[in-house]
């Protein structure tokens, strides 16, 4: 919550100040209307005939309505910025998460066959579980056939939001896809405590092919870590482009088509006692395993620090207001029976006439 200092007051919500200058100039139009209305009365009413006419009548007391329904508009105004005075410390502990997230970067993950292509969908899903998250860490790993860390375990999600925008296969070292070295490195970044509040998140094309993915997940599940993986293709699969030659071909001149490698990567999540599930499968298929298992996970607890909370003052600004417009309710511009005096008095006027 952004705020600001005026006066050695703190405002908690200086962008509803615009109300505070408003209402001034409806208070002004209010003046306005009441000038206006003198002057009518005086052009209709000639003055030595206005206290017959209008008996009882106070010009102080309709400038006091108006001067008092202004001024309930201006407190009101007062109170929408959130006037704060003083706040306390209170020590705040929560509950979270640690989560590695582990993205495919490899030249496969250009493949069109999810819309527009697996890596920007791959990407659209990291940042859809990032703003998911509320006291949970999470840390960001690329990997073809090498491992980069991109972000250590944060909060900072706008960060993480930005790197994932950033990934792509011009950054890889080497080809391929080695899901065993990405795993490995995912397990160094946990604490090693417990695994009750960890987990691996691995958004994937590719298949295990030598088995070194299935072999770090056993490690995983000894220490209780379960790992989520999301199928980043489809069944049907498609051809990798290859820049300006078109499209990936292998040893005997065809076209290489990339397919979705399920029955690794099935076994992998299985292993750890976590869960599979493929892109093509769900609109959002990451916040769909966030919401239906990764959330359910024990938290740790999480000494977060202290949280400032603010001493509002808007109370006093709304009782002043609810009795500026109680009192203007209440006052009349002229007394009951002068009224009907009054009254008497211009029927008889135009009977005269």
């Amino acid at each position: 919550m952004n705020s600001a200092h005026y006066f050695g007051v703190e405002i908690l919500y200086p962008d509803a100040l615009w109300w505070a200058f408003l209402a001034p100039i409806v208070f002004a139009f209010a003046l306005w209307g009441w000038r206006r209305r003198t002057r009518e009365r005086d052009l209709l009413i000639a003055s030595h005939l206005q206290p017959r006419v209008l008996g009882g009548y106070s010009q102080n007391r309709a400038l006091a309505r108006v001067v008092l329904a202004g001024s309930a508009t201006i407190l009101i105004a007062v109170a929408l910025i959130g006037p704060v005075s003083g706040f306390t410390l209170r020590e705040v502990q929560r509950k979270g998460l640690d989560l590695v997230l582990c993205i495919d970067t490899s030249r496969s993950m250009l493949v069109q066959d999810l819309k527009p292509d697996r890596l920007t969908r791959a990407r659209r899903e990291i940042v859809g579980l990032l703003d998911k998250l509320q006291g949970d860490r999470a840390a960001l790993l690329a990997f073809s056939g090498d491992v980069r860390d991109v972000a250590p375990l944060t909060h900072d999600r706008s960060t993480l939001e930005i790197f994932a925008g950033t990934l792509s296969p011009e950054d890889n070292v080497r080809g391929g896809t080695d899901i065993g070295a990405v795993l490995d490195r995912a397990l160094s970044l946990f604490d090693g405590r417990t695994g009750a509040h960890e987990a691996i998140v691995l958004l994937t094309d590719g298949e295990d092919l030598e088995g070194k993915g299935l072999v770090v997940a056993k490690t995983a599940a000894e220490r209780n870590i379960k790992i989520y993986v999301v199928g980043m293709a489809t069944e049907g699969g498609g051809k990798i482009p290859d820049g300006a030659r078109g499209f990936v071909r292998d040893e005997s001149g065809q076209e290489v088509v990339s397919k979705l490698g399920r029955e690794s990567l099935v076994a992998i999540a299985d292993q750890t006692g976590g869960a599979f599930i493929a892109a093509d499968a769900s609109a959002t298929p990451l916040e769909e395993l966030f919401a239906k298992r990764i959330s359910k996970l024990e938290g740790r607890q999480l000494f977060a620090g202290k949280e400032r909370i603010p001493h509002d003052r808007y109370q006093w600004f709304l009782a002043l207001a609810a009795a500026c417009m109680l009192v203007e309710m209440a006052l009349r511009e002229r007394r009951g029976r002068d009224a009907r005096t009054a009254q008497i008095a211009l029927t008889n006027a135009k009977e005269a006439a």
